[in-house]
Order: C-alpha cells, then sequence, then structure tokens
C-alpha cells in the first residue's frame, strides 16, 4: 500500500512539472528539411510570456533560393491568403508581404545548415486565438504548417 501510494505521488508530481514547463513556454522552436517539412504540427507558448521567441533551424542542405525555409505566424483564416501575397515578396523580402497586418510575426528566410531566430510581443498572441505557423516559400505552405496554441 505504501509503494501504491508513493508511486502515485511521484506520478502526479511529473505530471505537475510537466504541465508547469508547458505553461511558461515562450519558444516556437522548429526545424525544417529539404523533404518540406517542420517537425512539428502543434506549438503551444504561454498567454503570460512577455516576449515570444520564434527559432528555426534548416537542417538540409539546400540553398534558400531553391529550398528556403522561413516561419510566419498568422491567425488560421488569414494563412491561405498571406502565403499566397508572399510570393510577390520574392527571395529578397524573404517571402514576407511587407507592412501586411495579417502577419503577426515572421523570421528570415534561412537555406540548410542555416539558423535563425526572432522575437515579438507576447501580448500580439490572445488564449482561445486561432493561430497558426507556416512556411511562406512558394508552394511550401501545403506541408510545412501547423497549430499555434495559446495557453494561460
Amino acid at each position: 500500500m505504501k509503494l501504491l501510494t508513493t508511486s502515485l505521488l511521484c506520478l502526479g508530481l511529473f505530471a505537475a512539472a510537466g504541465v508547469a514547463q508547458a505553461a511558461d513556454n515562450c519558444t516556437i522552436a522548429l526545424k525544417g528539411d529539404d523533404a518540406m517539412k517542420f517537425d512539428l504540427k502543434e506549438a503551444t507558448v504561454s498567454a503570460s510570456c512577455a516576449t515570444i521567441a520564434i527559432e528555426l533551424t534548416h537542417t538540409g542542405k539546400l540553398p534558400a533560393t531553391v529550398m528556403g525555409h522561413n516561419v510566419l505566424i498568422t491567425s488560421t483564416a488569414d494563412l491561405a491568403g498571406v502565403a499566397r501575397d508572399s510570393i510577390k515578396a520574392g527571395v529578397a523580402g524573404h517571402y514576407v508581404p511587407k507592412g501586411d497586418a495579417r502577419v503577426i510575426a515572421a523570421t528570415d528566410l534561412i537555406g540548410g545548415g542555416q539558423k535563425t531566430r526572432m522575437t515579438f510581443p507576447g501580448k500580439k498572441l490572445s488564449v482561445g486565438g486561432d493561430y497558426a505557423f507556416f512556411c511562406s516559400f512558394p508552394g511550401h505552405s501545403t506541408l510545412m504548417k501547423g497549430k499555434l496554441t495559446v495557453v494561460k
């Protein structure tokens, strides 16, 4: 009986530790490859974050002009429109439409073996919002996208 109680207590503490770590998460860390895939389909950040960071690592070998990746955050409803409009910005504009209010945050475009990091104010996101992250390189957003959830 004592062993069972101790085991349950330990499991409860491990579960609480996992929740605490998720509640303080202020970084979205993604890896993209030459097969047009992010390593995550979902990411979670805390509403308590004053600043949120996006860290992108391109694990492939191809250059940005051929297989570049970036990360944009928009509302899920705006994803398709922003992806379409991003093409006009081209490589020089990192495939991010300049001054587009639908873009909450965006990293630079990078090629194989490169990393990029950017930050934005956490107050741009709210609990219950419907957000997406995606790569806006032409054609990539159909595969390279995911759900961003904001928790208390």
